[in-house]
């Protein structure tokens, strides 16, 4: 299994379109084998899912997520956790041993309006933590 997950300074970021970085884990029977640090390049929200399947990337750990990244990433076959937070490599670690908490209906519902104090997945308050809803 390859996983990205978007990344900041040894957390999850807490929006996938705007991430600069993904911290990548290749993991064989439930541990973790390589990691790597890889920069998106200023890519945007429609460039990700193809940046993740050009790093052979099958599982994505993220916050919030808007519902066209969502389409691109199935379309491209890779496996959504998101609406989580907290440190990227225990993410890994409990998705490895299927304690992974996450929201399978995390949708990022706000683009095009961003407004001064937005906070999408951080905190536990926009798209990751509260059943989608961003605020």
């Amino acid at each position: 299994m390859k996983i990205a997950v978007t990344f900041e300074n040894g957390m999850v970021f807490p929006h996938f379109g705007h991430t600069a970085q993904f911290k990548v884990y290749d993991s064989e029977d439930g541990k973790v084998t390589n990691t790597q640090v890889v920069s998106t390049e200023g890519s945007g929200h429609g460039a990700l899912a193809g940046l993740l399947s050009s790093l052979e990337v099958d599982t994505l750990i993220c916050g919030g997520i808007g519902g066209g990244a969502q389409a691109a990433l199935a379309e491209a076959g890779i496996q959504l956790y998101g609406g989580v937070s907290g440190g990227a490599d225990e993410a890994v670690i409990a998705l490895l041993t299927g304690k992974l908490e996450y929201n399978p209906d995390v949708r990022c519902e706000h683009h095009g309006h961003h407004e001064e104090g937005h906070s999408c997945g951080e905190d536990k308050r926009g798209c990751a933590g509260n059943g989608g809803e961003c605020h």
